[in-house]
């Protein structure tokens, strides 16, 4: 038996993101069984009920499904868990050292903020346009404080993704800029290039008011992705993110 016990209080919560992350690192692989509930129990001195609660969760979380035999096998997680697996990740003490979250998370903003500034560009009202256009010529007035800067360009990004008419995109800003994910919790002066560039803002805002498509997306780019870590390859390793 394991010298690791579970403390009393949030006994599940505990148990869950110490089996979740077995599987993260590969500890317990894909398609293997998950340790029996009988053993889990005995391992960590805990309730079977407590037991099952965990697993539950790693069933909502895709990291485990329970087989036609009854038994629980252990998923891929690539293949299968969604972004709820992330902003869980964006809040652990101890993150995966083989993926660069906030990078990741960074390069996927850049991404959706281009597409939905595209979008926005086509589908947006001329109501909508004029008003992304005020809070551009308003954003020059803000700093130079990075974090006033921060709340202005969050208030304006949320104009071009309403625009967008696209809810999955907003859905995914709402986490991104609420903390739920990595980039909500970058510091200001990591992104100052980003904040700084005014003319860039502007820009981006006159080309979604003439409603150009591919200039609107491709500015939109080259603006957030002033944000983003240089990238660096990642070596392929067998089991989990170790």
């Amino acid at each position: 038996m394991t010298e690791q016990r579970i403390r009393r209080e949030a006994v599940s919560d505990q148990l869950f993101t110490l089996l979740r992350d077995r599987i993260l690192s590969g500890t317990l692989g894909a398609g293997t069984p998950l340790t029996a509930e009988r053993e889990l129990a005995a391992e960590f001195g805990v309730n079977r009920h407590a037991v099952r609660e965990a697993v539950k969760r790693l069933q909502q979380a895709r990291l485990v499904e329970v087989s036609h035999g009854g038994r629980t096998m252990v998923l891929d997680w690539r293949r299968t868990a969604g972004l709820d697996l992330a902003v869980q990740l964006a809040h652990t003490e101890h993150p995966p050292a083989s993926y660069d979250l906030r990078r990741d998370v960074l390069e996927m903003r850049a991404s959706i903020g281009a597409d939905a500034a595209r979008l926005c560009a086509a589908r947006c009202s001329r109501e909508a346009a004029a008003e992304i256009v005020a809070a551009a010529a308003a954003y020059t007035d803000c700093g130079p404080d990075l974090t006033e800067l921060g709340a202005a360009d969050v208030a304006w990004w949320r104009l071009i993704v309403e625009g967008s008419g696209n809810i999955a995109y907003l859905l995914a800003f709402n986490s991104l800029v609420g903390g739920g994910l990595a980039a909500g919790e970058v510091p200001a002066e990591l992104r100052a290039t980003e904040l700084l560039d005014v003319t860039g803002h502007m820009r981006l805002a006159a080309l979604i008011a003439s409603r150009d498509e591919q200039g609107a997306e491709a500015a939109a780019r080259a603006l957030l992705a002033r944000s983003v870590p240089a990238a660096h390859v990642i070596p392929e390793r067998e089991g989990g993110l170790a």
